[in-house]
């Protein structure tokens, strides 16, 4: 049995991480109050060189933009702290989670974690032990798309960015393939330099 569950694409996929960022504000109307007054100064080039690769640019824009946020009491959003950049880029315990779960999952194409070719990178997860990562590429972080590895056993593709797939996600857009319904609110906030997880 395939484990895939499928693959929902956006109805028009955004490249401007601006965009992206404004779509989920849209749709998270009770985000913009949390924006911090001055971008968070995460030192990308140092975190990308540790981490072997490049990150998207919505994904930075958010953690700059924004502190750490829970939403919905499901998932955690969030990035880097400034000056925690080398740790959060040596931690390996969640691919190790993702390394485990891609050699039990049933999938007709096998997948696998980061730094293999096209490897699933975390980037969130939720309260339940769900994972959303990024399937990388080797035609850059632009290109990059989301995959749901959920605890239940599904998993599931998505063809947009992270940040589009979280305002899909919360806007009501997206099938909920093994996840509960994310109400589009914020449950929690980290009031100090963010740490979340990855």
């Amino acid at each position: 049995m395939d484990d895939l569950a499928g693959t929902q694409a956006p109805g028009c996929r955004l490249t401007n991480p601006v965009e992206s960022v404004a779509e989920l504000e849209r749709v998270l109307p009770g985000l913009v109050a949390h924006r911090l007054p001055t971008p968070a100064s995460v030192d990308w080039p140092r975190l990308e060189s540790v981490l072997g690769t490049a990150l998207p640019a919505d994904y930075k824009l958010l953690c700059e933009l924004y502190p750490a946020f829970e939403l919905s009491d499901f998932m955690l959003v969030g990035g880097p702290a400034a000056g925690a950049e080398v740790a959060w880029a040596e931690d390996t315990e969640d691919l190790e989670i993702v390394a485990e779960w891609c050699e039990d999952a049933n999938l007709a194409v096998p997948m696998h974690p980061y730094p293999a070719p096209g490897g699933l990178l975390p980037w969130s997860t939720s309260n339940q032990g769900d994972y959303f990562l990024w399937t990388t590429s080797p035609a850059g972080p632009e290109e990059w798309t989301v995959t749901v590895a959920s605890r239940n056993g599904a998993w599931w593709h998505y063809t947009g960015g992270a940040v589009q797939f979280l305002a899909d996600l919360v806007g009501g857009v997206l099938e909920l393939w093994g996840l509960p319904t994310v109400r589009p609110e914020i449950t929690w906030v980290h009031h100090q330099p963010a740490g979340g997880s990855r």
